[in-house]
């Protein structure tokens, strides 16, 4: 117990955080740690995650913990004086002998939490949603493509619908727990016999039984599906943008759907153009004598080349905008502009001729008066 990190640490919330900032911060983590998640996926991560939000969500658990720590759902075997709130004035050791006594139903007797007040969901349950990420190269997201996807997952099987029974009459209610789920169990604590529940073992907590299980699926309730998605790569959508594909996700329960797969866009560089927004930035070499007089100069733009005017007189690191050059907007279609850095040349490896010419320039602006330094 010793080692079990805070849950208000795991979600990165303060003590004070609401219930709707521990759904969101449950929400963004959950998609990050999942399993499914070949990026950033980390079983033993999502298990705290999870862990962490079953228990701060509950307003009852929540107080339990936040009173007594995680010695309020833990074992009775735990350290003396290592959070337990009954440990250290027993002598160390089990303060309860060896009768087993669980500190978690004792809790649960006392503020609602744990499985004694839960009652189990064994209706159609929607499976959890399922991101994956997809690198697209840069101008497939300027004028959008569409993709296929080798792609495996558990589909409701089409036989049963997703029951696992081979008719509706081979589904039955289950005896032991009469249709509920759970069973309920008594055990000895240290206020006398305490009652709770745990998930049925002869029906798994779902409350029926197949008697005659489908024969597509050996009584499962869904196939293990290949298949090509076929995936449409919007024109304007940016990195990191989702698209949805519907009941594509992990397999629902007693027949519920799939849940959703989310698709995250990761665009490749491009050694031109880089994107801010709906908005195009590039570097424009030239000239310095073509900065000096001017000219119209064929650049690179996403739709193709076009012609831009330099006016006389640029200077190192003008930006010139081309308006409606930039990419379309994902659901307005307006496009975002293009901004051209211009990034002077200095002249090198000059030929006589050359060095003549720019000498005479020089005496020329040096008679004339231009080159002389502007003074405060």
């Amino acid at each position: 117990m010793a080692n079990k990190r805070d849950y208000y640490e795991i979600l990165g919330l303060s003590k004070s955080a609401s219930k709707d900032e521990i759904k969101s911060a449950y929400r963004k983590l959950a998609k990050k740690y999942h399993p499914d998640n070949k990026e950033t996926g980390n079983e033993k991560s999502f298990k705290e995650v999870q862990e962490a939000y079953d228990i701060l969500y509950d307003d009852q658990k929540r107080a339990a913990y936040d009173r007594f720590g995680h010695a309020a759902f833990d074992q009775a075997g735990a350290n003396p004086g290592q959070g337990n709130p009954f440990g250290g004035g027993f002598g160390g050791g089990n303060p309860f002998g060896d009768e087993g006594i669980d500190l978690g139903d004792i809790f649960s007797s006392f503020f609602g939490g744990g499985s004694a007040r839960r009652s189990a969901n064994n209706g159609p349950t929607r499976g959890s949603d399922v991101i994956m990420r997809l690198s697209v190269d840069f101008m497939d997201t300027i004028s959008g493509k569409d993709v296929s996807i080798p792609y495996t997952y558990d589909a409701p099987c089409p036989t049963c619908g997703g029951t696992g029974a081979k008719t509706p009459n081979d589904i039955k209610t289950c005896t032991q727990c009469g249709g509920r789920g759970y069973i309920r169990t008594q055990k000895r604590s240290l206020f006398g016999v305490v009652e709770s529940q745990e998930v049925c073992p002869t029906c798994g907590g779902r409350g029926k039984i197949v008697t005659n299980p489908c024969s597509n699926c050996g009584g499962k309730g869904y196939v293990k599906t290949k298949t090509d998605l076929k995936i449409h790569i919007p024109a304007g959508i940016n990195n990191g943008q989702q698209i949805r594909v519907n009941q594509k996700g992990e397999r629902g329960r007693n027949g519920g759907p799939n849940g959703d797969l989310y698709i995250e866009i990761v665009v490749k560089p491009h050694n031109v153009f880089t994107r801010k927004g709906n908005d195009i930035y590039i570097d424009l070499p030239l000239s310095m004598v073509d900065a000096a007089l001017g000219i119209d100069i064929e650049v690179p733009t996403v739709y193709g080349t076009k012609t831009l005017s330099i006016p006389s007189g640029t200077q190192p690191n003008t930006t010139l905008r081309m308006r409606g050059y930039g990419v379309k907007d994902l659901k307005t279609q307006k496009p975002g502009d293009q901004y051209v850095n211009v990034k002077i040349e200095v002249l090198t490896s000059l030929k006589k001729e050359e060095k003549e010419l720019l000498k005479q320039l020089k005496e020329f602006r040096t008679k004339s008066g231009s080159n002389k330094s502007k003074k405060k």
